[in-house]
């Protein structure tokens, strides 16, 4: 896949670092099906400059998502979404079903359980 077919943007004036951004990005695209497993991603140099992001921040995201299971690096051959990415996406799904019968079972709000949520999430991201 080319860096140019990768309409995304990344939000400079976010709390959520940049790499943190497009790893989150990626692995949306991977559970939705937009970037299907086997799915070679751009090389780093490219995706860094079709972003205007400085390519330390393309590899620290392949890295970490290469750590999780999600992608295969494959040195010069590249970077493709990993079938760990579909698994990845089938254990979100049944975990936020639990989370969410938690939240009916407590009767909390749906607002409320979807800021902690995402509370949770920028905090981990900020470590």
């Amino acid at each position: 896949m080319e860096a140019d077919q990768f309409d995304w943007r990344l939000n400079r004036d976010s709390a959520v670092a940049l790499f943190e951004q497009l790893r989150l990005r990626i692995i949306e695209a991977a559970d939705s099906g937009e970037l299907p497993v086997g799915t070679k991603l751009p090389p780093v140099r490219k995706l860094a400059e079709h972003l205007g992001v400085v390519p330390n921040t393309v590899a620290r995201a392949y890295r970490e998502l290469e750590t999780a299971g999600r992608v295969d690096t494959q040195g010069r051959a590249g970077t493709v979404v990993s079938a760990g990415a579909a698994r990845s996406g089938q254990l979100l799904a049944a975990a936020a079903e639990d989370f969410a019968r938690v939240v009916h079972a407590q009767g909390i709000e749906t607002a409320a359980a979807l800021a902690a949520v995402k509370a949770a999430v920028e905090r981990l991201a900020a470590q």
